[in-house]
């Protein structure tokens, strides 16, 4: 397997995972509140992490080194990132937030192409992203009729696009400056201080809860935890290989929205496949396929490092 290849593999790992998360939220929500059910979430997926990091001495002293870049992520990924999130996505009907959350790739590519000189929009990368788009679209109309017309929706709206800004710069940023940050370090401190923020803020936002929960809360709970830990720690070790691309990367995420609507067919009862859907998922992966492999020149997979 070439670094590219290699890179690409693992990327769609991710997404994979992160394909999950919706579902496993929206089981989790039934019992919890947002901030809180988040919080607690990021604080037990960054401790998760911490045994597999560097000594304690080490730890402490590259997080101190790269203080800046460690309160960025926290602040852009975790806290702005998944509060706008989880708040926007409870103002809007369920169609419209996945097709906002699903522009993120564009969203990334614009941000990345003005910070970063030689990630610019080309031709063949902005082609992709318009049918993604349309993919996505196309997803979300077979599954539920769109609606927009309230107040809240359209600020639920604004929120979620607040979030992919958040977290299409935390990964310029994590691009452009971690090098020398081993990546688990990283993902560990932002995930478990985050987590804690939004926890010690929902205390007063959304009330204490109270009582048992039942066993699926606990394991909807943990298996967020450990995707969390592991795709954000396999993600922040992509952006760092030299010659990685954070537009390019970013593109593959238009895969979550394909894996979503197939868990949902299979783990949802009376959820089944249309031919918008089916439609929606042949053009995103269409799309993916025709610019990866357009794009797979030998200069290119020199470039790159296996890291």
């Amino acid at each position: 397997m070439s670094s590219k290849e290699n890179t690409i593999f693992w990327a769609v790992i991710a997404c994979l995972l992160w394909s999950t998360a919706y579902a496993a939220i929206k089981i989790g929500l039934q019992y919890d509140t947002p901030l809180h059910f988040a919080g607690l979430r990021f604080m037990i997926s960054g401790l998760m992490i911490l045994p597999f990091t560097i000594k304690p001495s080490a730890f402490i002293r590259m997080v101190r080194d790269h203080w800046k870049l460690v309160v960025s992520t926290m602040v852009l990924q975790t806290l702005l990132n998944y509060s706008l999130f989880y708040l926007g996505m409870d103002l809007v009907p369920g169609a419209l937030g996945a097709v906002i959350v699903g522009s993120q790739p564009l969203v990334t590519a614009v941000v990345a192409a003005m910070m970063q000189r030689e990630d610019s929009l080309t031709r063949g990368k902005i082609a992709t992203i318009i049918f993604g788009i349309a993919g996505v679209v196309m997803i979300s109309a077979g599954r539920q009729a769109f609606k927009l017309g309230t107040l809240a929706e359209m600020l639920g709206v604004i929120m979620i696009l607040g979030a992919n800004v958040a977290t299409a710069t935390s990964n310029v940023l994590v691009s452009l400056k971690s090098r020398g940050m081993n990546p688990l370090v990283l993902s560990s401190t932002s995930l478990s201080v985050g987590g804690l923020i939004l926890y010690l803020i929902a205390i007063p936002a959304e009330g204490v809860k109270h009582g048992p929960l039942p066993a699926e809360y606990w394991l909807v709970l943990l298996w967020l935890a450990f995707m969390a830990a592991f795709a954000f720690s396999l993600w922040f070790k992509l952006l760092q290989r030299p010659g990685v691309k954070v537009s390019e990367l970013n593109l593959w995420k238009f895969i979550i929205p394909v894996v979503g609507a197939i868990l949902s067919w299979v783990l949802v009862p009376g959820e089944k496949p249309d031919w918008l859907t089916v439609t929606g998922m042949f053009i995103i992966t269409f799309s993916l396929v025709l610019f990866f492999t357009r794009n797979h020149k030998p200069q290119a997979i020199k470039n790159l490092s296996s890291g």
